[in-house]
């Protein structure tokens, strides 16, 4: 036991411990004395703030067996933020010394100090730690110069109250759901890395915040999600953190969520983030033209140029135009969607849509008929005045039919995710207003350059084969693409509201379709027709649900998807592969069965030491949700690799490959893995 400034220490590989005072000894009529408990942890080792974030326990002691000892008051330098297993953290590594205030009972009187600390430190592992610290501290007079100055230090990164700091809090916006916390703040001087820690009681989580500046760096935004909430919420505290200054205030909750500010980005220089995102949706709008789940758009694209092409250029050109703006019109309303569903609180995200079951039964309404329609069972034309109005107006007839074609072709792309689409809608979902409008257009903009392309040049329709028997060919076959497709929604559909529902659904259609293709049926065909077509919605049902569950056997074997679980596997030294699918995704399909149901990558995923988790987004999930959105990702399909060598994941492209899989797998398992985000 040590009768000077520090204690005797508490020491292991990861973590030495000490009291230590500014004081040699008591002086005369001294009414407390400063003191400090002293942490050196080894490399790779943290401990918590406070509040910790989504895991983890705060430093804690039990001052029983003090002498002379009336009150404490334990102080909490600011903290820094820690990401492990994609899960956010705050607290200290290296070295820490929490200020420690005592009050004495007796002035100037002797005093003995017993500390028995409780301590979680964490690393690949988390181990608690349970010593016990004594000091005491004669009547004397007398600094300790190196502990005086080792406390004074830390108490100096200790938040104020934004006096001294020179940062404020302006507003703080809480959604009426529960998904994000929207904070500004402003300081005397720019900020230089700023970082946002709230608090909102025990049991409130929040993820990895999006933070931007603005008005010359004197002000801070930033959206925080929310991961988790306490049942019963106390007031709202902030910190805010700058290199050395801190600020910790109580804001008052505002009505509405503060736009961010706008900046510019270093990736290129000279031009504005906001025209460089564009530019990167206008390119994944483009990609979405060739990607597997856009064949039916494609088709009626190509259905539409046959048609147009014994009409005059004028003709052609707007017709295309219009097709363009259809694909331009369906982007906005998905945009005012998105921003109307974010005012609300709701979730939302690049496909979800699909998570609809109204949606799917439209859709695949539209698509049977469209296929009917196509493999000449009935048409589909407008009234005639309706058609004598057009031809006045434009030369011609179908400018509807134009306009719908462009919407049609937007809503089937909506369920892909392609190259350079995820970055840009990321951007979008997470920003201000102006940040979604612009970022939809553009993406409208990509996905409608081969309607631009055929309006500028009408010409090129001139250059198709010229009508005949091979048009008829041509419909059935893409008939069967467009029917194809509403196979897959049926699919879709069965497994979002349930397969009964779906067979409901298919036998309504279909029947309706038997209907429309009266006049074009003998008499007793038209009833045996619409009780076929049932008998078929029924039957097929029952194989696509067949279907499924052969798939699920016939790959890999998956975990459900449980966050919490990442850290637990990876800590034993497992490989934790996760894989956010959909049904509805298409995309998601294709690397599933190209890539993660065959050799050599289902062979890996199967092998001991990697657990295969899988997250259905089919339906809605809050915690899926919140999960993509702490990578910033806001659709699918998402994978990422945990492991020893890459504890904050390694995120895949949305297209997968083999040799990308394996090498994801084998980094994060050796330890050679830089953790992306």
């Amino acid at each position: 036991m040590a009768a000077a400034a520090e204690s005797e220490s508490f020491a292991n590989p990861a973590v030495e411990a000490r009291l230590i005072t500014a004081e040699n000894g008591v002086g005369p009529d001294a009414a407390s004395i400063s003191a400090g408990l002293h942490l050196r942890l080894g490399k790779d080792w943290k401990t918590y703030w406070r509040s910790p974030g989504e895991v983890g326990l705060p430093p804690t002691i039990d001052w029983t067996g003090s002498e002379n000892v009336a009150e404490t008051n334990f102080l909490w330098p600011a903290p820094k933020r820690f990401t492990a297993f994609g899960i956010e953290n705050f607290g200290y590594q290296d070295e820490v010394v929490f200020p420690i205030r005592i009050t004495l009972s007796e002035p100037g009187g002797p005093t003995r100090l017993n500390a028995r600390v409780s301590l979680l430190i964490c690393s690949t592992v988390c181990v608690p730690q349970d010593f016990a610290l004594s000091l005491t501290l004669p009547r004397a007079s007398g600094i300790d110069k190196d502990a005086a100055t080792q406390i004074s230090t830390y108490a100096a990164r200790v938040p104020d109250d934004g006096t001294d700091s020179g940062i404020g809090i302006e507003t703080a916006h809480l959604d009426a759901s529960m998904t994000a916390l929207t904070v500004t703040a402003r300081s005397d001087v720019p900020f230089e890395a700023p970082d946002i820690f709230p608090e909102l009681g025990e049991g409130t989580a929040f993820g990895k915040p999006d933070v931007r500046l603005g008005q010359g760096d004197r002000l801070v935004w930033a959206r925080l999600p929310v991961l988790a909430a306490a049942p019963d919420l106390p007031e709202l505290q902030i910190t805010v953190t700058d290199g050395s200054r801190a600020a910790t205030l109580q804001p008052a909750l505002s009505d509405a969520p503060p736009e961010p500010p706008f900046s510019i980005a270093a990736v290129v220089p000279g031009m504005g983030e906001l025209a460089w995102i564009a530019a990167i949706a206008f390119l994944g709008g483009l990609i979405l033209n060739v990607m597997p789940c856009v064949l039916p758009v494609l088709s009626i694209k190509l259905s539409s140029a046959i048609t147009s092409a014994g009409q005059s250029p004028a003709r052609i050109r707007t017709g295309f135009a219009i097709s363009a703006l259809g694909v331009l019109a369906f982007m906005w309303v998905l945009a005012a969607a998105t921003l109307g569903a974010r005012a609300l609180g709701l979730t939302v995200g690049w496909g979800l849509q699909f998570q609809s079951p109204v949606f799917l039964a439209i859709m695949f309404v539209v698509l049977v008929v469209f296929a009917a329609n196509l493999f000449g069972l009935f048409d589909i034309a407008l009234p005639t005045s309706w058609q004598t109005r057009l031809a006045r107006a434009g030369g011609g007839k179908g400018y509807g039919g134009d306009f719908a074609t462009g919407a049609f072709a937007a809503i089937l792309a909506t369920p892909c995710s392609a190259p350079f689409l995820g970055t840009a809608v990321a951007f979008a979902l997470a920003g201000r207003s102006i940040d979604i409008a612009v970022i939809f257009t553009a993406l409208g903009l990509g996905l409608s350059l081969p309607y631009v392309i055929i309006a500028a040049f009408p010409h090129l329709v001139g250059r198709l084969p010229r009508p005949g028997q091979w048009m008829i060919v041509l419909k059935i076959v893409l008939g069967l693409a467009l029917a194809g497709t509403a196979a897959w929604l049926f699919w879709v559909l069965t497994g979002v509201a349930g397969q009964w529902t779906a067979v409901w659904v298919g036998a309504l259609s279909l029947s309706g379709v038997a209907l429309l293709s009266l006049r074009r049926v003998p008499g007793m065909a038209r009833v045996l027709g619409a009780a076929v077509l049932s008998v078929v919605s029924v039957a097929l049902a029952g194989y696509l649900s067949d279907a499924d569950k052969s798939t699920a056997v016939a790959g890999t074997e998956w975990a459900e998807f449980d966050r919490s679980a990442i850290a637990r596997h990876i800590s034993i030294g497992q490989v934790v592969f996760v894989d956010v699918t959909a049904d509805w995704c298409l995309t998601c399909k294709a690397n599933k069965a190209l890539v993660l149901d065959r050799d050599p990558v289902v062979s890996r995923l199967r092998g001991s030491g990697v657990i295969a988790m899988q997250a259905d987004w089919t339906r809605p999930s809050e915690t899926i949700s919140r999960y993509l959105e702490s990578f910033g990702r806001y659709g699918i399909p998402f994978n990422a690799v945990y492991g020893p060598g890459a504890p904050d994941g390694v995120v895949l492209p949305e297209l997968l490959s083999s040799e990308a899989v394996l090498e994801a797998l084998s980094d994060a398992g050796s330890g050679r893995a830089a953790a992306t985000q």
